[in-house]
């Protein structure tokens, strides 16, 4: 066994990406088994909301169902792209970019949403340090995204 020098730090645990896919996969199951009742969540000062998000798929033109995290920030919903943290983009914020028009299921009902990235600097940055609020970690786990993580606005549709 090595010895770890006082300069040498050891490496860092992350839950394994398959891990939080199927967290995610078996969080949807249990929503849609439920007929509804169980699964979404809506946002506190604390915590961030949980919401079922329906998009346009970018190849087969069929709706796609994901579950995704989210806060509120004025009337908008936010999110982050990070695909279990993986350095590929989700296929979810890959077919927005297709097609920004989609679907927020949200503890407080259905509504209508457009999607877009938030701004790079100030935009992106003040909405990033609101989830560092929410979760202590996220700098941790972003840090496998070699290109980023979008931070992804979704405002409603009027």
């Amino acid at each position: 066994m090595a010895n770890l020098s006082t300069t040498e730090t050891p490496a860092k645990f992350f839950v394994p990406r398959w891990v939080v896919r199927n967290a995610w996969k078996a969080h949807k199951a249990i929503y849609r088994w439920s007929g509804g009742r169980f699964g979404l969540r809506a946002p506190t000062d604390d915590t961030e909301g949980l919401a079922l998000l329906t998009a346009t798929g970018r190849r087969s033109g069929e709706p796609r169902a994901v579950m995704i995290a989210y806060f509120l920030d004025g009337t908008d919903m936010v999110t982050m792209a990070m695909n279990g943290w993986d350095v590929r983009e989700p296929a979810w914020w890959l077919n927005l970019q297709a097609e920004p028009q989609a679907m927020l299921e949200t503890a407080d009902g259905t509504i209508a949403v457009t999607a877009r990235a938030a701004v790079a600097g100030a935009e992106h940055d003040r909405l990033w340090e609101r989830w560092r609020t929410l979760d202590k970690f996220v700098d941790k786990f972003s840090s496998r995204r070699t290109n980023g993580t979008a931070v992804v606005i979704l405002s409603p549709t009027v």
